[in-house]
């Protein structure tokens, strides 16, 4: 396996600054946490979120989303398809993992767990993801205004760990993500960083578990849960719905898109049938059928 990416000052410095810019943009000043309104930002974006829990087979790592153009019409047509198989705080991260692709013109990509550190590309989008949902001046801020110092050289594990518990039910990363950042930024040493990775963050029943549960059960637990979700916004189905009335989409497609999700075109009042090729093609794209194609 090959090492993970380090990034220069040049490329963090450009990564933190888009970061900086999209958040403004999209309305998040100062120390407002994106978190749950990762979805919201899609939806007003026009960017389709297909949600589809795949789950890993044997060696290789199930995907954790992917960014997908479609044409019709001339109309183009984005998506990004999530793997609700994995825990949502990482369903988060990958969400904004895949804007960075989106916003810098990658292309249809798609990225897999085991990926992520080890191309350019993938160390820029999982910095920027970071960087959006949690900027680096911002976590600088609270570290100073909670410990009363810049660094957390000298703090006992116990306390980082509550730290760790409460920034992310406040600004939803994924634990390690947290961990990593503490560590980029040097307010923790090798061995804190260390022993702080070592843990198994996901066992509730274990220090950092019931931690995060006494902080805030209903998020801590809703964060470390796979939500296994199948379907699309409201509002989206809307959009297939209305693209098939307007000849943009045919029958054909109209059925096998609304399949994706769990529903028939009787559910919206029209009477065609379905056929188990056309649920099966959604399916098959995910379980591997399809490449990166920058």
């Amino acid at each position: 396996m090959q090492p993970p990416i380090a990034l220069d000052k040049l490329q963090i410095n450009r990564i933190k600054r888009l970061a900086e810019i999209k958040r403004r943009t999209l309305g998040f000043v100062g120390d407002t946490p994106i978190a749950s309104q990762i979805f919201t930002i899609l939806e007003n974006m026009n960017i389709l979120l297909l949600e589809y829990p795949i789950k890993s087979e044997g060696e290789k790592p199930a995907f954790s989303a992917v960014l997908m153009y479609s044409k019709e019409s001339n109309e183009e047509l984005i998506f990004i398809g999530l793997n609700t198989a994995d825990y949502f705080d990482r369903q988060v991260f990958a969400v904004a993992h895949e804007l960075y692709h989106f916003y810098t013109k990658t292309g249809s990509h798609l990225s897999r767990v085991a990926e992520e550190e080890n191309l350019l590309a993938e160390a820029e989008a999982n910095r920027f993801a970071a960087e959006f949902l949690l900027p680096e001046s911002i976590l600088e801020h609270i570290i100073l205004n909670e410990f009363k110092d810049s660094s957390l050289k000298k703090v006992q594990i116990k306390t980082l760990l509550r730290f760790i518990a409460r920034l992310q039910c406040t600004w939803w990363l994924p634990y390690r993500s947290l961990v990593r950042r503490l560590k980029e930024i040097d307010v923790i040493s090798n061995q804190q960083y260390e022993q702080l990775y070592s843990i198994n963050e996901r066992n509730m029943d274990e220090e950092y578990g019931r931690m995060g549960r006494a902080i805030n059960n209903e998020i801590f637990l809703k964060l470390n849960t796979a939500t296994n979700n199948i379907g699309t916004s409201p509002k989206d189905i809307e959009v297939i719905i209305r693209n098939f009335e307007d000849n943009i989409i045919d029958e054909d497609k109209f059925i096998n898109t609304l399949s994706l999700f769990n529903k028939n075109p009787h559910d919206y009042g029209y009477n065609i049938e379905v056929s188990d090729e056309d649920a099966n093609e959604f399916e098959e794209f995910f379980n591997g059928e399809v490449r990166d194609e920058r």
